[in-house]
């Protein structure tokens, strides 16, 4: 780690998400810890025709809290509209007051994994049946997965460092890590940072199941997405957001924000080896793993809690439990996992920055939320994955996982925060 990051610290003040748990983080975290699930009989069109039928969407959602008129809710896909609105909670609960700071000096990382599905979907059916000069004229700007990060920053005249990360399920991961350096080269004194994701369309759920990668319990939905459990069939695809208020910690200490806590270690590894298999013997994600503890300046003892990606594939699962092990070595028994993917479906490019906000509550609340539906752990998962029940105990340091299609892997280190 170069030197001159040595005298900046980051710190996380502001907590932002719409999941299919509840569109704000204190419903989200409440259902979770109840063992509720997010995941349904899909109602967005009929499903019938499809082999999956069900999926975790978010429900009541009113973009009109956020956006100043209907036109520019038309103007914006629903992924975006997810971003604006993760972000706009993320301020408020950071109490920042952006006319008090240089917004030079605030950037946005906010990524996407596929980008506005719903604008493709729905513009090629307009070339389709009425011709090319029908088209909305907004269909590029709505459609590239940059602009939900374009968005915000425009939303809130942020002109500091500004970019979009896509790495499929890594992607607000990576965002994360990415706005953790910024801040720690000096390029940035505030960042948010996280993802968005909203790909419950006919053609996003069609191509999944061309796949064959998602569950097709289709007759019990809440019970469909069972990570680590012998009977695993497939995830379950989720929609939402979440954004970060990433701040260097002199930064925050002079303006009296909340700290929910340290962002101390970040690491970035490929597995090389297929475009969507994980490497089965969690090589990748146990690089990955290492690099974060380096950077991180931490040994693996000191984790007592892992947020697994955790996906509810068969193959996924066991390679996660195989790096944990290789990583953690004689520590793994000791160490809580749990994957909260079981209640709120995988919601893609979003996924590591909503949990990254349910490892803050972890963290906020000493408690660990559940690993739902595991009734019969898979042969080769034995770790202590905290099924069916949440968990009250010591949670001082976590680990964020996060892996994607074409073998991108991300892991962060966040640390309850010590002055």
């Amino acid at each position: 780690m170069p030197s001159h990051w040595t005298d900046r610290r980051v710190v996380i003040t502001g907590l932002g998400v719409v999941t299919p748990l509840g569109n704000n983080l204190p419903t989200l975290w409440t259902h979770l810890l109840a063992g509720k699930s997010g995941i349904t009989r899909i109602t967005r069109f009929d499903p019938a025709e499809f082999d999956t039928q069900i999926a975790a969407e978010v429900k009541d959602f009113d973009a009109s809290e956020v956006f100043p008129s209907p036109k520019d809710v038309r103007r914006a896909d629903r992924f975006a509209l997810f971003a604006v609105h993760a972000a706009s909670q993320a301020l408020k609960d950071s109490g920042l007051n952006l006319d008090a700071v240089n917004r030079d000096d605030i950037g946005v990382f906010v990524g996407s994994g596929i980008g506005g599905l719903h604008t493709t979907e729905q513009q090629h059916l307009v070339l389709l049946n009425k011709g090319p000069r029908r088209m909305s004229p907004f269909v590029i700007p709505m459609l590239i997965l940059n602009m939900a990060s374009g968005l915000i920053s425009m939303f809130y005249k942020l002109r500091g460092p500004n970019l979009a990360t896509c790495t499929a399920c890594a992607t607000s991961s990576h965002a994360m890590g990415e706005a953790w350096r910024t801040i720690l080269m000096g390029d940035a004194q505030v960042m948010l940072a996280g993802g968005s994701e909203a790909t419950i369309t006919q053609f996003g759920i069609g191509g999944f199941c061309a796949m064959k990668a998602m569950s097709t319990r289709n007759h019990e939905p809440e019970r469909a997405s069972r990570p680590f459990d012998r009977d695993r069939d497939g995830f379950v695809m989720g929609e939402g957001a979440g954004v970060l208020v990433l701040e260097e910690l002199k930064h925050a200490q002079a303006r009296g924000a909340k700290i929910y806590g340290e962002l101390i270690g970040y690491g970035n590894s490929a597995d090389a080896n297929h475009m969507t298999v994980p490497d089965p013997d969690g090589d990748g994600a146990a690089r990955c793993m290492r690099m974060a503890l380096r950077n991180a300046r931490i040994n693996p003892s000191e984790v007592d809690y892992i947020n697994a990606h955790g996906t509810s594939t068969p193959l996924g699962d066991s390679s996660e439990t195989k790096a944990i092990k290789t990583v953690f070595g004689d520590h793994t028994r000791r160490l809580a996992v749990s994957s909260t993917k079981s209640a709120t479906g995988h919601m893609l490019g979003a996924a590591g920055a909503v949990e990254m906000a349910i490892c803050c509550k972890a963290i906020e609340t000493q408690t660990v939320p559940p690993t739902l539906n595991l009734d019969h752990p898979g042969p080769e998962c034995d770790l202590d994955y905290v099924p069916h029940t949440a968990r009250a105990m010591p949670v001082n340091t976590v680990i964020n996982n996060s892996f994607g299609f074409g073998g991108h892997n991300a892991s962060l280190v966040v640390r309850k925060f010590v002055a």
